[in-house]
């Protein structure tokens, strides 16, 4: 995935690009032209470092009503000779599911374009998706030939429809073209999807790995042999080690795991943790410190599949150390440490903010820890973080952190947390914001009587303002 540019957080475009809720009122403060630049520029370069976890669609496509804006600026993107040089789906996703989010709200212009699109534009499967969620079925009957003209009718076309109609992700405009009655759409479409099935039959016939009985030694070379192609398969090794290793073959592992070939060791590592092997733990310290970065990468992996209290009074000694393995410990503490370990997460959170910035991903866990343990001390670092992550995910756990160590929430971030673009951070803000605020207040209602709002969010708001809820 690309790295995208992302602005200062205290600027009308960082606030977009990062979805805060800031940027909504911002842009709602702002001179128009200024916010829908600013709009524009956020959905045809997708700010999200990670678009398939991180949300933005729902959020650009409210402020698109907000505004009043137009969609010319998504059609000429969607519609530049640039669309079939670059197809990869994150020059083009973002822009498509605010298409569908603003045509679910009634915008036929938005529902026009992805028919458009998804005849002629390159990343049409995904306008397919959208449509398939909100257009009607004359809609999609329309998009049969178009559609289907993509594939020749050539064995090689014929395979690639079939694997197309295999692995749709939304499967409706599909099942409608199985019933056309015309030849070139309902038999074909038909035949793809039969052909689609037996694809997957034969797969499943065909599984790969090891076979009943295999021996240790058998199991310790797939998982070498892997390696050395480039596919890691230390977990289903050790998986495979649990089916075919005894207690006899304990000496041999443990001496894989201390230092047989990277893809043995390995795979030894996550068996022993698996086991529960009492000297799983000596041995993770020392593949810890190993200067390959696959058997170092695979000790902390193991490590931190551990649940025991073992594991977690080892965490305490390993807290300190300054490497990958020191930082695995003290996220451990974080999700399983005891009052006792907060000053030990405290300190990590305040090292991975000071070293590697608002974005590391190791502040996840920490975030999260300070929050369950309570840590009123750390909601300083907890609203910078908040403020200049670029990541909308970790945003969301600082502020569940801060819902949980900072009195200023509910009348602070809490309230600018109802226009997020994460719907947990949202049902975080409808939990906690205080009403008093009359911004809360209408944010909540509308919430409410917002069809494309999240379920949970909405439970959220009426345990706020349903009937037995104090009034707002």
């Amino acid at each position: 995935m690309f790295d995208p540019f992302i602005a200062p957080s205290g600027t009308l475009l960082g606030l977009l690009q990062r979805g805060r809720g800031d940027g909504t009122l911002h842009a709602l403060a702002a001179p128009r032209p200024e916010a829908l630049a600013a709009l524009n520029h956020c959905v045809l370069s997708d700010p999200r470092h990670d678009w398939q976890v991180e949300n933005r669609s729902l959020y650009y496509a409210r402020l698109y009503l907000d505004l009043d804006g137009g969609i010319e600026e998504i059609e000429r993107h969607l519609c530049d000779p640039e669309d079939h040089r670059d197809t990869d789906d994150s020059r083009t996703g973002l822009a498509l599911a605010v298409l569908g989010h603003l045509a679910s709200y009634g915008r036929e212009d938005a529902l026009e374009l992805l028919r458009r699109y998804a005849a002629t534009g390159s990343n049409w499967a995904w306008a397919l998706d959208e449509l398939a969620l909100r257009d009607d079925d004359a809609g999609l009957r329309s998009l049969a030939l178009p559609v289907l003209g993509r594939f020749p009718d050539t064995p090689e076309g014929t395979a690639e429809l079939a694997a197309v109609v295999r692995d749709a992700f939304e499967p409706r405009p599909w099942r409608l073209w199985a019933d056309d009655p015309r030849e070139a759409v309902g038999a074909r479409v038909r035949a793809a999807s039969e052909q689609g099935s037996f694809d997957r039959w034969q797969r499943q016939m065909r599984p790969g790995g090891p076979r009943p009985g295999w021996s240790v030694q058998a199991v310790f070379d797939w998982a070498q042999q892997g390696l050395e192609r480039g596919s890691a398969l230390h977990v289903p090794a050790a998986r495979c080690l649990s089916a075919v290793a005894g207690p006899e073959d304990r000496p041999l592992i443990t001496e894989a795991a201390r230092g047989g070939p990277e893809g043995a060791r390995c795979a030894a590592l996550h068996y022993l943790v698996e086991a529960g092997d009492p000297a799983v733990l000596d041995l993770i310290e020392a593949a810890a410190a190993d200067p390959s970065h696959t058997v170092s990468e695979a000790a902390v992996g193991a490590f931190e599949r551990m649940c025991g209290e073992e594991a977690v009074d080892r965490a305490r000694r390993w807290a300190h150390r300054p490497d990958a393995l020191g930082a695995s410990a003290a996220g451990v503490l974080a999700c399983r440490g005891g009052a006792q370990d907060a000053p030990l997460v405290l300190g990590a959170l305040r090292e991975a903010v000071r070293g590697d910035g608002p974005d590391a991903p190791r502040l996840w866990t920490l975030v999260d820890g300070t929050g369950r343990l309570g840590i009123a001390c750390a909601a300083p670092v907890l609203r910078h973080v908040y403020r200049e992550t670029s990541s909308s995910h970790l945003r969301g756990r600082a502020a569940r952190a801060l819902a949980a160590t900072d009195p200023s929430f509910p009348t602070g971030f809490a309230v600018e947390c109802l226009w997020d673009c994460e719907e947990t951070t949202r049902e975080v803000a409808a939990l906690h914001a205080e009403t008093g605020d009359i911004r809360v207040a209408e944010r909540l209602r509308r919430l409410a009587a917002d069809p494309a709002e999240e379920a949970e969010v909405q439970t959220a708001v009426r345990s706020r303002i349903g009937p037995d809820a104090p009034a707002v």
